[in-house]
C-alpha cells in the first residue's frame, strides 16, 4: 500500500506525544512573550507589524509554490484591505487574491472551518485563472492527482491523492475532524491538519497555500487570537526538507518525525514574529533618545536602514550606501556617520573602506574584515 490513504487505519494517525511536549511548551511560552511584548508597542506600530507579517506570508506561501510576486502590490492590497491604505497602487489578479485570502485567515481565524469558506479562499488564489475546470469547488477530474517530477519518459510519482470520487467524502470527514479536534496541542492539531489536507489535496490547485493556512488557522484557535507566525517564511528558508517530510510521511499513519519537523519550523517562525517585535521596541527606543539630535541626513539613512528590517543591509551600511541614500558627499557622509556611532544609533565594524554601519538596536550579525 504506497499511500497513507490507502492503509486500512486512515485517517487514524498515530504519533509520540512525548517526543511533541517540550516544542508544544516551548511553542506555548513563547506565545505569552508575543503577547507581553506586543504591549510595548503602540497601535500604530501594531498595524504596521501585522501587515508586515502578514504581507510576508503571502509572498513567501506564493514562492514556496514557484510563483514571485510583488511584495509592495501584495502590501497595499493587504493594507486597503485593513482600511488602512487609498493609493490606487496597481495589483495584479493573484496578488489581489492571496492578499484576501490572508485577509480573511487573519479576520475569521475563531470560525469553524466550512467547505464554502474553503470554496471562497479557493475563488481567491484561482483570481485570474483561465486554465482551471473547479473553482471554488473540489476537483472533478478524472485523471490521478498527483505530484510528479522529472522527465515524462522518467518522471517520479511523489504522491497520488485519493480519486476525485472520493474527495467530498474524504473532504467532509476532513472538515469534522478538524472542527473536533480543538483539544488536541496547537502544534500536533496544526501538523496534523495541514499533513492530512495534503494528503486528499482536494482542489485542482492551491492545496500547499490553503493547506499552510489551515494549519495557521488551527494554531490561532488554539491560542484564542491569530498567531502572526512567519510560518511560510519558515518553511521557504528550506523548501527542500519541506517537500522531503511531506513525501516521507504520506505513506502510512505514523507521523511523530513530521510532527517533530512541523514543530521545528513552527518555533523559527516564532523566533521571527518575536524578533520583530523587539525590532520594533528597539525602534522606537532609539528615535525617543534621539529625537531633535539628528539632522535631516541621518533621520533619512536611519529610517532606511529600520526598513531594512531586523537584519538591516546585507553586509552592513557602508558609507557609499549613505552616499547613495543621502545625496551628501564623502567628507559629510564621514562626519554624518562618525556622529550616528558616537550617539549611539549606528554601531562601526572595520575600518576605513572596510567600514560598515549597523543598526544601534543589536549586535551586527557580521564583522567584515579586510583579506588577507
Amino acid at each position: 500500500m504506497p499511500w497513507n490513504w490507502e492503509h486500512p487505519d486512515w485517517p487514524d494517525f498515530a504519533w509520540d506525544n512525548a517526543a511533541l511536549a517540550p516544542a508544544e511548551a516551548q511553542f506555548q511560552r513563547q506565545s505569552g512573550i508575543v503577547v507581553g511584548a506586543l504591549k510595548h508597542v503602540t497601535d500604530s506600530e501594531k498595524d504596521d507589524l501585522i501587515i508586515d507579517l502578514i504581507s510576508t506570508e503571502a509572498v513567501k506561501t506564493s514562492e514556496i509554490e514557484g510563483e514571485i510576486l510583488n511584495r509592495q502590490s501584495v502590501q497595499a492590497s493587504i493594507k486597503r484591505n485593513f482600511g488602512l491604505d487609498t493609493s490606487n497602487r496597481k495589483a495584479t489578479p493573484a496578488e489581489q487574491g492571496i492578499a484576501e485570502m490572508m485577509t480573511s485567515l487573519y479576520r475569521t481565524f475563531d470560525e469553524p472551518l466550512s467547505h464554502s469558506g474553503l470554496f471562497e479562499w479557493h475563488r481567491m488564489l484561482t483570481s485570474g485563472c483561465t486554465d482551471l475546470t473547479d473553482i471554488g469547488r473540489y476537483r472533478t477530474h478524472d485523471e490521478p492527482m498527483q505530484i510528479v517530477s522529472g522527465a515524462d519518459y522518467a518522471a517520479r510519482i511523489h504522491f497520488e491523492a485519493p480519486p476525485s470520487r472520493q474527495v467530498k467524502a474524504e473532504m467532509g470527514r476532513f472538515v469534522d475532524w478538524f472542527n473536533g479536534s480543538q483539544a488536541l496541542p496547537p502544534i500536533t492539531r496544526a501538523g496534523i491538519a495541514h499533513l492530512y489536507f495534503e494528503s486528499i489535496h482536494p482542489f485542482e490547485d492551491g492545496n500547499g497555500r490553503i493547506g499552510r493556512a489551515i494549519a495557521e488557522k488551527a494554531l490561532s484557535q488554539s491560542l484564542g487570537q491569530p498567531t502572526l507566525l512567519a510560518l511560510s517564511q519558515a518553511i521557504q528558508a528550506d523548501r527542500k526538507a519541506y517537500y522531503q517530510n511531506l513525501e516521507r510521511y504520506n505513506k502510512g499513519p505514523e507521523i511523530t518525525g513530521w510532527l517533530e519537523y512541523f514543530a521545528a519550523t513552527i518555533l523559527k517562525a516564532q523566533d521571527y514574529s518575536l524578533s520583530l517585535i523587539e525590532f520594533l521596541i528597539a525602534k522606537t527606543r532609539l528615535y525617543d533618545r534621539l529625537r531633535g539630535q539628528l539632522n535631516a541626513r541621518q533621520e533619512k539613512a536611519i529610517a532606511r536602514l529600520f526598513r531594512e528590517g531586523p537584519d538591516g543591509f546585507k553586509g552592513g551600511l557602508s558609507a557609499e550606501n549613505y552616499i547613495a541614500i543621502t545625496g551628501t558627499s564623502r567628507a559629510t557622509a564621514t562626519r554624518d556617520l562618525a556622529d550616528l556611532v558616537d550617539k549611539g544609533a549606528l554601531i562601526r565594524t572595520g575600518e576605513r573602506r572596510y567600514a560598515r554601519y549597523w543598526l544601534g538596536t543589536a549586535k551586527p550579525a557580521i564583522d567584515p574584515r579586510r583579506p588577507a
